[in-house]
């Protein structure tokens, strides 16, 4: 057996003058679990594409069992054993497909299978597949009804019904809660143990410490530190994942001066925890939590999305009950969302009229929109985050992810509000684009406050003031970020009592 599954050396790749991948050299190992870690913009995305023949290389050369790997496209890479289940869950699936053709799909698809499909016999085969990956699961139940958890678990199993050398899994846990993401790690247990080489992309240490047998750090398209000594150095991996330690920040936390919103026992379940909070003026809260931890709730009661089951709310201590957005909005509540693709941006406007949807009535006179002094202020928020662009008047889907969220969060940034909530504000940006966002975030803070809700914890450390744990409905824990106590802060969010004792990260 060759010495590694697969093997990187050199690799090259320049998209026009940005160079994303600067020679870089990894392999993966037989029967282990390699976690690649890199803050968004470091260029995993790419070097994934590469291995999977999404990309070809400048430079450089790939090996896959010790024999020249030079995939033409990803069926190629498939069919020589490289396999990608993607972030996007419905990547892997067929949801209006049962469960049973979805795991069977490629084997029908195989030259030579036949024109006739024997049902029983493909609801056995795919029932023995599922068996020996531990899915309990109807062959019959439409992939579509299933839950994510499910979903994601067939996803890989159809990729192992291809019996691959890697199986390259990108951010799995993303949509899972806790208890769903225990399901899926036992089930990579079993991959690791059948002599499967796993590339498993993700920085959630809750599931770097749970199945990494090795450790990969990539900053800036290259690679920054690799940890295989057992026990690994989780501290030194988020170091050169970031080039920084994890709590340095280059600004001072803020206390804030009055009390905006005041949450008093709010319960969002009747089994939840009462909840008890203040977000002050001037100051920037991160809300953060696993995917169930509740914070997605606390979001929507605040703006009126839904209602909460007890409790009361405060804004300038004035009682606060939104039965709506509207009524939200009027109360000086804004809110960017996340998932901007589907929530936010309006593929048909240009970025002018994309940036001052919700506040056109301010730009009219009569029912005419005022255009000059509606490009004039979009201009003024371009400058301000940093917009790239060559014109306000560009169609919205002419700009990178980066520059179109950076749109979308000047949206809610050009008129004052009194709360400002954002939702994952760095979803699918680059590294520079989230420091842009969360600089004029952070500087433009005074006279109002501001919820950041997100699940990243390098993410909340950049931005705020205080870091506010969110778990199972209520809140865990809150963090000054001065000096923070990292240990302290994962364990509240993991749930894992051994971190606070002082084990390393």
């Amino acid at each position: 057996m060759p010495a590694h599954a697969l093997e990187v050396t050199d690799l090259v790749k320049s998209f026009g003058k940005n160079r994303v991948l600067r020679g870089i050299d990894l392999s993966l190992d037989y029967g282990s679990v390699t976690v690649l870690m890199g803050a968004n913009g470091a260029g995993k995305s790419t070097l994934v594409k590469v291995i999977c023949g999404y990309h070809a290389a400048d430079e450089g050369s790939l090996a896959l069992a010790g024999q020249a790997f030079s995939p033409v496209n990803a069926s190629d890479a498939i069919d020589k054993g490289v396999v990608t289940v993607h972030q996007s869950i419905d990547d892997g699936v067929i949801p209006d497909l049962d469960v049973a053709n979805n795991l069977m799909l490629d084997r029908l698809a195989t030259k030579g299978s036949g024109f006739f499909v024997r049902e029983t016999k493909l609801r056995q085969e795919a029932q023995r597949l599922a068996d020996s990956m531990g899915i309990d699961v109807d062959m019959k139940s439409r992939v579509a009804n299933l839950s994510v958890a499910d979903r994601q678990m067939i996803a890989i199993a159809r990729a192992m019904a291809r019996k691959p050398e890697v199986l390259i899994l990108d951010e799995p846990t993303s949509s899972l809660s806790a208890t769903e993401a225990n399901r899926l790690f036992t089930l990579i247990d079993r991959l690791r143990d059948a002599g499967v080489a796993v590339l498993y992309i993700s920085h959630r240490m809750s599931d770097i410490r749970r199945i990494a047998d090795r450790i990969l750090c990539m900053r800036d398209g290259a690679i920054s530190g690799v940890f295989e000594q057992s026990p690994l150095d989780y501290e030194a991996a988020v170091t050169a994942m970031l080039g920084h330690r994890m709590n340095e920040v280059d600004f001072s936390a803020q206390g804030g001066s009055e009390p905006v919103l005041e949450l008093k026992a709010l319960k969002l379940t009747p089994t939840a925890a009462p909840i008890d909070l203040d977000a002050r003026d001037g100051e920037v809260v991160a809300i953060i939590g696993l995917l169930g931890s509740g914070k997605s709730q606390l979001v929507e009661v605040i703006y009126g999305i839904s209602q909460a089951h007890s409790g009361e709310m405060r804004i300038d201590g004035k009682p606060y009950k939104p039965e709506s957005v509207q009524q939200a909005v009027q109360r000086g509540v804004f809110m960017s969302p996340k998932d901007r693709g589907t929530n936010a941006v309006v593929p048909a406007f240009d970025i002018s009229n994309n940036m001052t949807l919700p506040f056109f009535s301010n730009f009219s006179t009569a029912s005419f929109l005022r255009g000059k002094r509606l490009r004039a202020r979009t201009s003024e928020m371009n400058t301000q985050l940093g917009v790239v662009c060559q014109s306000e008047a560009d169609a919205i889907g002419t700009l990178s992810g980066g520059n179109q969220q950076k749109v979308m969060i000047a949206r809610w940034l050009m008129e004052p509000c009194r709360l400002l909530l954002l939702d994952e504000p760095f979803q699918g940006v680059d590294i520079g684009a989230r420091r842009d966002i969360g600089k004029h975030i952070r500087a433009s803070a005074n006279g109002r406050a501001t919820l950041v809700f997100m699940a990243e914890i390098d993410e909340a450390i950049e931005i705020a003031d205080r870091i506010v744990v969110m778990t199972e409905g209520s809140i865990k824990g809150e963090h000054l970020n001065q000096n923070i106590d990292l240990a302290a802060l994962i364990s509240d969010i993991s749930g894992s009592e051994s971190m606070r004792s002082g084990q390393s990260l």
